[in-house]
């Protein structure tokens, strides 16, 4: 048991890449899981009335959303859709799309982008559940144009 948490805290204090603490990344709460496959996934909460990332399209990047709870409208390809508590939406490489909380209620889905790779953005660029305001910080000004400037080094290329 003490040896047990004795790895614990080195590896959580040595890789902040092997413990990830929950974030926000514009304005959408999200909890980086640990998987074993060629895949990253994330579980995530999205408050009501929050809209989304820009439009934007990754070149290597399979991505896939699954409602848990509420529902998020996704914008894919000029085509604008509503996924509800058990659906999905898949988005394949170079499909433009963004997503949003129109709703009165909160949202929670789970992301998997494959191959892995895409939970770069979300480390270097969310502000972490810990920080006073952080769902505010994570929309300020100076976050989203970073996020406009390095998001092509992400495979997020932003279309505006």
């Amino acid at each position: 048991m003490v040896l047990t948490k004795l790895i614990f805290s080195f590896v959580r204090q040595t890789s902040h890449k092997t413990f990830i603490m929950a974030q926000w990344v514009l304005g959408h709460k999200i909890k980086p899981q640990h998987v074993s496959g060629d895949y990253d996934l994330v579980i995530g909460e999205t408050p009501a009335q929050t809209p989304g990332p820009p439009p934007h399209h990754h070149t290597a990047f399979h991505e896939v959303f699954l409602v848990t709870h509420g529902e998020m409208e996704f914008m894919v390809n000029g085509e604008v859709t509503k996924v509800k508590k058990g659906e999905s939406i898949n988005l394949p490489p170079q499909s433009v799309h963004s997503f949003s909380n129109k709703s009165e209620n909160p949202c929670k889905w789970v992301n998997i982008h494959s191959p892995k790779g895409f939970l770069r953005f979300f480390e270097d660029l969310g502000v972490p559940d810990t920080e006073d305001n952080a769902q505010q910080k994570s929309v300020d000004p100076e976050i989203i144009q970073k996020v406009i400037q390095t998001a092509a080094e992400y495979d997020m290329i932003i279309s505006l």
